[in-house]
């Protein structure tokens, strides 16, 4: 099917718009076909895909052109994408569909352009070339896409040796030999077969990839063990800045309130970046016996782990190592990006499916026995479960999922802050249960608290990823410690449990709403006097009833709703 939704219904989006949008774009194209289409089908091909609408005037207000002379502009696309015995316009032409449409009583036509697989990027303007004829699309613009983002097109499914490159400058004289020894003693324990043969430092640093057989440092090696690592590659550190507004640079706001730049080997940058974070985040102190401990606002495993992946799975080729792994902190949520997009066909939709693809093995390797400086365990693991724990992590103590935004030179981890809601939970616990709980026990809690407050097992253990035996014995002891009571098989309702039922909550954030006044979750929220954590939850069930309308993606902060 060509069209997700009537077409009026998309045309009069983009009147109310004023302009076309990332998924759609408008040409006149009276008599002939505009050349300025060709940059939309590449931009489309190479970014999410699209629609085309020919034969509507977007300077007029978006009304079908007068005289639009359809077979003729058919005709002249077919034969520019290749299909018509001509040679086509573009190169790597995309997947596309033909109909027609009418709108206002003429009639116009369509053509939806398919996404091209990533092996078989860019689509680009022949007669320019590669460099000068690829374009991406960005709200209603077709970018022209920079030499970086053309090179991680080109080499996203193709080896890469950058993590090996040769340190011309750096000698072994450069690396830190306390490191170098607990990365050699943690790899000789993780694979004993690894340092077989290898009698000498020489050879045992040659065999793990720090160094080449001639003594040169290579740069994974530098990376994992260097003393100081940014006298070679300066940029090679993670930049963490601090913002007042929820926007870069605001108008009349300081550029930075807090702002570190995090140097030495990727170990050091981590956990400064770690510190960095955190001296800027909300917390919550948890009394346990006679210890206390506390919460962030965004777990610190979830930071580490986000960290951790920024520096491995970044690029390091020669175009990419003037850039540093950005983490900037605004009011509402932490973006930690890292240049470089995704390598090896991951995508959005499998980036948690658990298989690890790495750009840098050398690099991974090496990070998988090097130890943290200031904790426990070695800066990563090469099983694929990072991602998986983080998303875990973040629903297990109703946070929500981590929003993933990649690019074709970057990728990004946006991972919102949810500091008033973390007191709020906490105080809640404090005051509902009166006894000392385990942290499962908590998490538990909390995901019923946001969720309703009667829970099975089963819907436990799709959301926490929990096994079912566990669950079942947590919520045992929550009964024995008369915070939990069961009211069927494998079901159980918190005790006494101070709030409406779900249906109430739906009922008191329709009614908070106006069919003629859009508002965002935190307005509804305000209005209705229902935690911004449940307006969350029950509005994505309420769209998928038809009860209200959604406006905007499901990744843009100012996400709008409003009473149908």
């Amino acid at each position: 099917m060509l069209l997700d939704v009537p077409l009026g219904l998309i045309v009069e989006r983009l009147r109310r718009r004023g302009t076309d949008d990332a998924s759609v774009e408008v040409k006149a194209c009276t008599n002939k076909l505009s050349a300025d289409v060709w940059e939309t089908v590449s931009a489309f091909a190479n970014t999410a895909g699209g629609l085309i609408i020919l034969g509507l005037n977007e300077a007029e207000g978006f009304v079908p052109s007068a005289n639009f002379a359809i077979d003729r502009v058919r005709d002249q696309f077919v034969s520019g994408i290749g299909d018509g015995g001509s040679a086509a316009v573009v190169t790597h032409a995309p997947r596309y569909e033909l109909d027609r449409g009418e709108v206002d009583g003429f009639q116009v036509l369509l053509v939806r352009i398919f996404e091209l697989e990533l092996k078989a990027k860019p689509c680009y303007i022949g007669a320019r070339g590669v460099q000068n004829g690829s374009y991406k699309r960005v709200d209603d613009k077709d970018i022209k896409m920079s030499p970086a983002e053309l090179y991680e097109l080109q080499s996203a499914l193709l080896p890469s040796d950058a993590d090996g490159t040769v340190v011309s400058e750096a000698t072994v004289e450069d690396l830190d030999p306390d490191v170098v020894r607990s990365i050699i003693a943690n790899r000789r324990l993780q694979t004993p077969r690894v340092l077989r043969g290898a009698d000498t430092l020489e050879k045992q640093l040659v065999r793990l990839n720090i160094t080449t057989k001639d003594g040169a440092v290579k740069l994974a090696g530098l990376l994992s063990a260097g003393i100081y690592p940014q006298q070679f590659y300066p940029k090679l550190m993670i930049d963490v800045a601090v913002h007042s507004d929820v926007e870069k640079s605001a108008p009349g706001q300081p550029r930075f309130i807090d702002r570190q730049l995090c140097d030495g080997p990727i170990p050091a940058c981590i956990e400064d970046a770690l510190a960095a974070i955190g001296r800027n985040l909300r917390k919550a102190t948890i009394v346990q016996g006679a210890g206390r401990r506390e919460d962030w606002e965004v777990p610190q495993e979830v930071l580490r782990e986000a960290l951790a992946n920024a520096c491995i799975h970044r690029e390091y080729s020669p175009m990419f190592v003037g850039q540093a792994v950005s983490v900037d902190i605004y009011p509402d949520r932490i973006e930690i990006k890292n240049p470089g997009g995704l390598w090896g066909g991951k995508t959005v939709d499998n980036l948690a499916d658990g298989e690890s693809r790495c750009r840098n093995p050398k690099l991974m390797s090496l990070m998988g026995a090097t130890p943290l400086e200031h904790a426990e365990g070695a800066v990563a693991e090469s099983q694929g479960s990072g991602i998986p724990a983080m998303i875990r992590e973040m629903e297990s103590r109703s946070l929500g999922r981590p929003k993933f935004i990649v690019k074709a030179d970057s990728f990004t981890v946006l991972l919102s802050r949810h500091g008033a809601e973390l007191a709020e939970n906490r105080t809640w616990i404090q005051s509902h249960v009166g006894t000392e709980l385990t942290d499962r026990e908590e998490t538990l809690l909390m995901f019923m608290r946001e969720h309703g407050c009667v829970c099975d097992v089963q819907k436990i253990r799709e959301a926490l990823k929990w096994d079912s035996d566990d669950i079942r014995l947590i919520c045992g002891g929550l009964v024995d410690k008369h915070v939990l009571s069961k009211c069927g098989k494998d079901t159980f309702e918190i005790i006494d449990m101070n709030r409406e039922s779900s249906a109430s909550t739906a009922d008191r954030i329709l009614e908070a709403l106006s069919a003629e006044v859009d508002m965002t979750a935190r307005e509804i929220a305000v209005a209705s006097g229902v935690r911004i954590s449940s307006v969350r939850y029950h509005l994505p069930k309420m769209a998928d009833k038809g009860l209200i309308e959604v406006m905007g993606s499901s990744t843009s902060r100012n996400r709008r709703y409003r009473k149908k």
